[in-house]
This record gives structure tokens, sequence and C-alpha cells, in this order.
């Protein structure tokens, strides 16, 4: 018998686009005895619910399976290339060229799970223990590339871990727009490393109270986006990479919404 549908299962629709992009079975080993799609349908049960997964409901396929898959396509980086692919869609759709020209960058220090372990530390900044999440995202708010590391590390440093790992896979990105946290030496920095320009975008000294910065909302709503995730409220994981993954996957949901996606 059918199950009933859940609010974040994916529609008929949503699901035509996504399974094309699926990776392909393994050629060896026992046949594949689930449906891929009530996998990614538990995975975005989990996402947006916040559960455990022990938790997760009976008529998904066991958890175990659906953990197996995750930990399959995150290893791969599957998420990742599939957050690419969408994108690159939408910017399209949107009468952009594929590969974004310019992109904004900030962090966000969340805390971690009281069983979490691994990679974590505390911002003094914003007196935070836990993990910060440095993304960089387009000028539609769309995420480019993602890193999670520990809260201590300064955005300076953090940032050339998240460009390091990217500068290869953005070949038109040229201008970056950030707040006065990533100024100094990043600057010369990004310039001879990445052949980007980093721009700050500075706060007027003449304005008190709550501003909003040419360019820097965008990523601000992008975060605003992600927070809607339960499971992105804390970080629960122990690993950075899966973090990293979750927020993909996140963004992967969003896409998949957007009327510009689907029409």
């Amino acid at each position: 018998m059918k199950r009933k549908p859940y609010p974040t299962d994916l529609s008929d629709e949503q699901w035509k686009l996504l399974e094309p992009m699926l990776p392909p079975p393994e050629q060896f080993g026992r046949k594949r005895s689930v449906e891929v799609r009530e996998i990614f349908n538990a995975l975005l049960y989990l996402l947006r619910s916040g559960c455990a997964w022990r938790l997760l409901p009976h008529e998904f396929p066991k958890w175990t399976t659906v953990y197996y898959y995750f930990r399959r396509w995150r290893n791969a980086e599957w998420f990742a290339a599939l957050n690419d692919r969408l994108r690159r869609i939408l910017r399209k759709r949107h009468g952009r060229e594929e590969d974004a020209s310019a992109a904004i960058i900030d962090s966000q220090s969340v805390k971690t799970s009281e069983e979490g372990a691994g990679e974590r530390g505390f911002d003094a900044g914003k007196k935070v223990s836990g993990r910060k999440r440095h993304i960089l995202v387009d000028t539609l708010g769309l995420l480019l590339a993602v890193k999670v590391h520990a809260a201590s590390i300064q955005d300076r440093d953090g940032a050339k871990l998240l460009f390091e790992t990217c500068r290869h896979r953005l070949p038109r990105l040229f201008l970056i727009w950030a707040d006065g946290g990533y100024r100094g030496k990043l600057i010369t920095w990004v310039a001879i490393n990445c052949l980007w320009v980093l721009e700050i975008v500075k706060r007027s000294d003449d304005v008190t109270g709550f501003q909003v910065l040419p360019r820097r909302w965008v990523v601000e709503r992008t975060f605003a986006w992600l927070s809607k995730q339960r499971r992105l409220s804390k970080d629960y994981e122990r690993e950075c990479q899966t973090s990293e993954a979750w927020i993909y996957l996140a963004m992967v949901s969003i896409m998949l919404k957007s009327a510009k996606l689907q029409n």
C-alpha cells in the first residue's frame, strides 16, 4: 500500500528533473532493492525535521539503508555536484550565464550538539562554541561553495580554506564582495592565488542600528533560507564533510522548489 505523503516529499515534476542526475547503480554486488526516490525523500525529511537517524519514520526504507546511501553520495561529493548542476540550470532560466562572475562571501557560527565530536572551537567574537560555516553565493543567492570548520578559525583564514576548495571550479568568477572581517592581507592573497578581486563592503559610520548593506544582504538571505531546515539549527555531525553535505542538500531542496526550475 502506498504511504501517505509528507510535505517534504518530491513532487513528480521535481523527481522528473532529478532522476537523470542520480548516480548510476553499482555494477557489482547485490542489485538495488529500494526506490532511490524514497531514499531522497527520507533525506529531505531528515533535513527538514531535524530528527535523528534512528527516529526516521517506518514508512521510509530502513534508516541504515538511507544512511548508507547518504554516506556513499557524500563521499562521492554528489550533493555538491547536484547543487552545481541545478544552480546552472536555474541561472540560465533567470537569463544569466551558467557560471557566475561575481559572488558574496560570509560566515555563520553555530553551536555543536552535546554528542557531537570532531573539529570544533570557540568564536570569541560571537561567543559561540562550535563550528563556522563559510559560504560563497552568486548574486541570486545560490550556493557556489561551502566550507565548515572550527569556529575558532578567523574569517580571513576560513575564507582561504573555502577559496582553495573552489578556485578551480569557478572559471568566470572575478569579483567577490565581503564585509570588514575579510579586509587586510586576504585581499592580496586572493588576487595572487585566485586572480579575483575581493571588495570590502563597508558599513556607514553615519547610520545607527540596522542597515541593509549593498550586495551583503544576498548572502544573509541565503543563510535565512538554510536556517529553515531544522537539521541545520545546530551542527549535529561528527565530521565537517557531513555538515557540508547537508548544506548542499538544503540548497538543492530550495532550488527544486523554485518556480523557474519547474517551468
